[in-house]
């Protein structure tokens, strides 16, 4: 069911393909936007379907071992607002975080 064939409204595609109204719309919007809108009523998305479940790809030399994190900071601001940062941060940096962040 597309929006136009038999008749469709917005609202039932919608309601079919479990998004909202307004998703639709805003991908209308884009693809029109970016010239990829066909102005040919026939031209539609058509469904597709996988009969297995795609795989994660090995990539070549095998999987690589995961990397360390980085402890993460949390600093809570005076106007209820938080930063996060890693410990590797520079203080003018961080300082320079602290009064945009309180300045927004």
């Amino acid at each position: 069911m597309s929006v136009g064939v038999g008749d469709a409204t917005v609202t039932q595609v919608a309601q079919r393909h479990d998004v909202t109204r307004q998703q639709i719309y805003a991908w209308r919007h884009d693809l029109k936007k970016k010239g990829l809108l066909s102005a040919f009523p026939e031209a539609l998305f058509l469904p597709v379907e996988l009969d297995r479940p795609m795989g994660l790809a090995v990539p070549p030399g095998g999987i690589r071992a995961e990397v360390p994190r980085v402890a993460q900071i949390e600093l809570q601001l005076a106007n209820g607002r938080s930063l996060r940062f890693d410990q590797g941060v520079d203080a003018a940096t961080l300082m320079q975080l602290i009064r945009a962040v309180e300045a927004a």
